[in-house]
């Protein structure tokens, strides 16, 4: 079982599951498409209700409660405005708890995040050779995009329309 605790990027532990997660894209990185670039998030771009980091709490290897993931939200300007768009960020988890349901919960809690902060829309980055993600995206409503920022390390945007709640009874 997970739990979350939000946390700023620059907080120690964060700081360490975002340095563990650019370390494992920059090794398993396509040799084809370059070097991995790494880009430490701003901390103002998650704190609410402009966005949100989460830390994974659960166990490691051994069993203890330890740090094992984490991933964010922030806000981004849209074109439409009558949309509010939130980009996932860092979604990441290590590798003993891949394949457990533990990322399409965390992906569901960001998305239930974004949704209180009033987001019609998620949009994230990804790389092909991360075909897990791209299947766990795919599954969870996401829709293949045209690239809406320029990020090197991206081959693959995807977008996820989010139903309108209504207030009326």
């Amino acid at each position: 079982m997970v739990t979350f605790r939000e946390a700023s990027v620059d907080e120690a532990s964060a700081h360490s599951l975002l340095a563990e997660y650019f370390a494992a894209r920059a090794e398993g990185f396509p040799e084809d498409q370059g070097q991995y670039q790494t880009t430490f998030p701003d901390p103002a771009n998650f704190v609410p209700p402009q966005g949100v980091f989460l830390v994974v709490e659960g166990e490691d290897l051994a069993g203890d409660a330890a740090d094992v993931g984490c991933g964010g939200i922030r806000v981004l300007p849209s074109d439409e405005s009558s949309v509010v768009r939130y980009e996932i960020k860092h979604l990441w988890l290590q590798p003993h708890l891949r394949g457990r349901g533990a990322g399409r919960i965390l992906l569901a809690e960001l998305e239930a995040r974004a949704r209180q902060f009033g987001a019609t829309e998620l949009v994230l980055d990804t790389n092909v050779s991360l075909e897990a993600a791209g299947g766990l995206y795919r599954s969870s409503g996401f829709e293949e995009i045209e690239a809406y920022n320029s990020n090197p390390n991206a081959t693959t945007w995807f977008r996820k329309q989010l139903a309108q709640l209504s207030t009326a009874d």
